[in-house]
């Protein structure tokens, strides 16, 4: 595809995202609904793996509920990207002003007070948008991006995220290394740490499947000692908007052992997503890449 061509579908998106600005919260979030109704219909790639992960993860649960967890899985990931809308044009007091109450606030303060610097845990699950914003705004936050195949959204992701004062780093030796200056430094460190990676990493079972985990988090967690929250960002029904969570970490995500630092990190990950199940990105697909031997999941049948 000519650059011309790319540099066309970023200005696409960017006018989409201005014009979706106009919408209220719920007006976005029915726009979202819609959109997951038409993927579900459609038989699209979404609705295939959230379907698949389902399955692979609560194989206890009924086939409705199974299946009703994809459907609503399709929703909540339908809104999250509507609601970018909100996130990256609206003025940040407008978005921050949406959040209808945080708990565990004081978890962020007193880690904070210890003056080690901070890691933060945010999976894919709920509005993590948001949950960067806040916490950008009572500390100094640092996180790490890869970069987007079209690489004309580049500028558009940044532009939208920093709007909170955070600094994103792309995913590359001198952005690591900024992550850990960072932290010696006193500041934040958020890192979205449920995403199998094209490098480094170790099989870990996550609700009771081997999937390829991060062993960055554990390195960051492990030589610099600093306290580790993790959050999320719950959206709210009827687009009321967000309630935000923060708990302290007590597993062992920093253990030396990199195989049990990311088991570590799993379980604690796999705790906010039983808080709602829904709102995790099921429609990712997390195990696709696989110890040797295992076949891949994500395949379709022929029946399908």
């Amino acid at each position: 595809m000519t650059n011309a061509r790319l540099r066309g579908r970023a200005r696409v998106v960017d006018t989409a995202l201005r014009a979706l600005s106009h919408l209220s919260l719920p007006a976005l979030h029915r726009l979202g609904n819609a959109a997951a109704w038409l993927t579900e219909r459609l038989g699209r790639e979404e609705w295939h793996v959230a379907r698949v992960n389902a399955d692979l993860c609560f194989p206890d649960w009924s086939e409705d509920a199974r299946r009703q967890l994809a459907r609503s899985a399709l929703r909540e990931n339908a809104r999250g990207l509507v609601e970018l809308a909100a996130a990256w044009q609206w003025p940040v007091p407008r978005v921050l002003g949406l959040i209808e109450s945080v708990e565990g606030a004081e978890v962020v303060d007193e880690a904070l007070a210890e003056g080690r610097g901070l890691l933060v845990i945010a999976p894919h699950h709920g509005a993590w948008e948001v949950l960067q914003m806040w916490l950008a705004q009572r500390v100094r936050l640092n996180a790490l991006y890869r970069p987007p195949r079209w690489k004309e959204l580049e500028a558009l992701l940044n532009r939208g995220r920093s709007r909170s004062g955070a600094v994103f780093w792309p995913a590359r030796p001198s952005g690591i290394r900024a992550l850990f200056k960072a932290l010696k430094a006193g500041e934040a460190v958020g890192v979205l740490p449920d995403q199998s990676p094209p490098g480094e990493g170790v099989f870990a079972p996550f609700f009771g499947r081997p999937a390829k985990t991060m062993t960055l988090f554990g390195k960051l967690a492990e030589r610099t000692n600093a306290p580790v929250v993790i959050g999320w960002a719950e959206r709210l029904e009827r687009g009321r908007g967000y309630r935000l969570h923060w708990r302290r970490v007590t597993e062992p995500v920093g253990d030396p052992d990199p195989e049990v630092a990311a088991t570590a990190l799993n379980r604690e990950i796999e705790r906010v997503v039983e808080a709602r199940p829904a709102q995790y990105q099921w429609t990712y697909r997390r195990f696709s890449r696989r110890p040797a031997g295992w076949a891949n999941p994500y395949e379709r049948t022929s029946e399908e």
